[in-house]
């Protein structure tokens, strides 16, 4: 018999749609550098939270935990004294970011473009 997720074509515009939060977790601020830090390799936690400047303890270890729910990354916990957890991606977790590092570079890349467009909009509306 057909599992409910064989028989939906899975549609990321629909608001029930599973496609949706897994796309936000990997596209989200946090989601995004994350994967990003880790497609250079495994990374512990606190070199994980080095490497994505300005995330919080908190957000890292939720966007980890999203992550790894969703087959993104993952997490191994290494029987030592004191304990050591790396996260790395999953072949799953190395394609997706793949795509993102596409986007990444390409926005790096036309920054000048964007810079210029923001000051033409502010000064197109009063300086802001």
């Amino acid at each position: 018999m057909a599992s409910d997720t064989d028989r939906v074509a899975f549609d990321v515009f629909s608001r029930q749609c599973p496609s949706r939060s897994t796309l936000e977790h990997a596209t989200g601020r946090w989601g995004s550098l994350t994967l990003g830090a880790l497609y250079e390799g495994s990374l512990r936690f606190n070199e994980l939270r080095r490497r994505v400047d300005g995330v919080s303890e908190k957000m890292l270890a939720q966007t980890l935990h999203a992550l790894e729910r969703d087959g993104l990354v993952l997490r191994e916990a290494q029987p030592v004294n004191p304990p050591r957890v790396d996260y790395e991606l999953t072949p799953l977790g190395r394609e997706v970011t793949e795509k993102l590092l596409g986007l990444i570079r390409f926005v790096e890349g036309r920054m000048d473009d964007v810079l210029a467009a923001r000051t033409r909009y502010d000064e197109a509306r009063g300086g802001r």
